[in-house]
């Protein structure tokens, strides 16, 4: 399997993990958290939660579909490192959790600029 597929396959999987379990499936304690540091009521931190999760999902299935799109790939990009940036100002104390933001959102965006190198490659050569 190339690079581009490993990224591929490993970006769109953490997308729609990250929606699909903590969020919709069963809302995780520190999703509520995160939420509830916006000063959202319980209600709306829900609502906020599940939302939060049907857009994760959505945005695997485009990332998957079109990851070969340089615009796509920078969406992602940004979107990981603001919710790095969100979680810092928020929760700072999940930064040294186990399984955290920065392990989890450095190492997808390091395999971002792999699929976008990769890309810009394989474009090149041909």
């Amino acid at each position: 399997m190339s690079s581009i597929q490993i990224a591929r396959y490993f970006i769109a999987f953490s997308w729609l993990y990250h929606g699909i379990f903590p969020k919709l499936v069963h809302v995780a304690p520190l999703e509520k958290v995160i939420t509830a540091s916006l000063g959202f009521s319980d209600e709306l931190s829900y609502f906020v939660t599940k939302s939060a999760g049907v857009a994760e999902v959505i945005f695997g299935l485009v990332f998957f579909v079109l990851y070969r799109n340089q615009t796509i790939v920078l969406l992602n990009i940004t979107a990981l490192t603001g919710l790095l940036f969100f979680v810092a100002l928020f929760q700072p104390l999940l930064l040294i959790e186990a399984f955290n933001p920065v392990t989890t959102n450095l190492a997808l965006i390091a395999f971002s600029f792999i699929l976008l190198n990769e890309t810009k490659r394989n474009l090149n050569e041909r």
